[in-house]
């Protein structure tokens, strides 16, 4: 059982644990629908949605390295396709066992046009024996959003 301190407890509030459970078990999953011939790693995410509907999404690579798609934009592209605009959480995972994964920049930014302030961005490491959990806004401090404009 994950034991949550008060900030990650408080970032958690409108999750509870059989969404948490099911967000972790499908972000795991997530990663075996990578496609990634050329780094050898797998990026596996899941979206919570206010539906209450989990949106996966992995990375998949191209031959065009500029082509490949990040498993937090692949989760985004389809929960925003498929209507669902209000998110939960999110969670990612790869294929690192000593520590947890974090979205890139350019998965930060794009997560921004949907998510911000305290929203759960949730990290694990390969098992999901290590989770940290943040909020959006100390991912992506200061950042430059719908609201900007």
């Amino acid at each position: 059982m994950t034991v949550f301190n008060e900030s990650e407890k408080h970032l958690l509030r409108n999750v509870t644990a059989q969404q948490l459970g099911q967000l972790k078990k499908k972000a795991l999953e997530a990663r075996e629908l990578s496609y990634c011939p050329y780094s050898n790693f797998r990026v596996g995410c899941c979206i919570l949605t206010k539906e209450n509907k989990f949106v996966q999404g992995a990375n998949v690579e191209n031959a065009s390295y500029g082509g490949a798609i990040c498993a937090e934009r692949c989760a985004a592209v389809k929960a925003v396709t498929g209507g669902m605009k209000e998110w939960l959480a999110i969670a990612i995972s790869g294929d690192r066992m000593d520590g947890t994964i974090s979205p890139c920049g350019i998965c930060r930014q794009f997560i921004r046009e949907f998510a911000s302030g305290e929203f759960p961005v949730i990290m694990l490491n390969s098992n999901g024996s290590k989770i940290v959990v943040k909020p959006f806004e100390e991912l992506l401090p200061l950042s430059f959003g719908p609201d900007s404009l």
